[in-house]
């Protein structure tokens, strides 16, 4: 049965909302950072909107927080919710939460649990990764010695880096873009690894399924 409590029901309500609130405030922040000659009131336009889907994330916060009950233990039981709350790149991410918002509303059949992990993951790659490749190359662009010179060179090491190559080509120089390399880095190894363990998992069942089909003696 459905949780039917006031914070279920607030969520269920809010999840499709927040999700496209998401998707404008990339919008609106790659406009910024990808066409530098907008007119000031464009630019303008685009902060305004980023700033309002910032408020909208914190008061669902708020909301959801007082609806819990639990003050303080709500921080630590929503710590990613806290911390997308306090890293504006990272609300990209509830987008990821949509599929099954739409999932549950149409009654439609979800994936097996190891698909839903892919897809998540692949889903959060994406976003991750071209938010990661906005926020360094605003902070690498026109820096001097900046090895990134481009958006290209920007998501050219932004796949190196999800990816756990590295190939040293390309590296940021600022203290800001270094530190969301490090944020990239850590990203990186925690979807490879929950991908690499999902799969690893998924073949370990097919290959028992196999072997509990296979007739005695054979």
């Amino acid at each position: 049965m459905d949780d039917d409590s006031p914070k279920a029901r607030w969520e269920r309500r809010t999840e499709v909302p927040l999700a496209v609130a998401s998707l404008v405030f990339l919008a609106a922040y790659a406009i910024r950072v990808l066409a530098p000659g907008l007119p000031d009131g464009w630019r303008d336009l685009c902060l305004v909107v980023t700033l309002a889907a910032w408020a909208l994330f914190a008061a669902d916060y708020a909301v959801r927080w007082r609806l819990s009950g639990q003050r303080l233990r709500f921080v630590r039981t929503h710590w990613l919710d806290t911390v997308v709350l306090a890293l504006p790149l990272l609300r990209p991410l509830r987008v990821v939460r949509l599929y099954e918002a739409v999932q549950r509303r149409h009654g439609r059949p979800r994936l097996a649990l190891h698909a839903r992990v892919m897809v998540y993951a692949g889903l959060s790659s994406l976003l991750l990764g071209f938010a990661g490749a906005l926020a360094v190359y605003q902070q690498e662009r026109g820096a001097p010695g900046a090895s990134m010179t481009s958006f290209g060179d920007a998501v050219w090491w932004t796949c190196a880096t999800l990816a756990t190559v590295g190939y040293g080509d390309i590296a940021p120089v600022t203290p800001v873009g270094r530190l969301i390399a490090v944020g990239m880095m850590a990203i990186g190894l925690a979807l490879l690894g929950a991908v690499t363990g999902t799969f690893a998992s998924w073949l370990l069942q097919v290959f028992a399924r196999e072997d509990d089909e296979r007739p005695p003696g054979s």
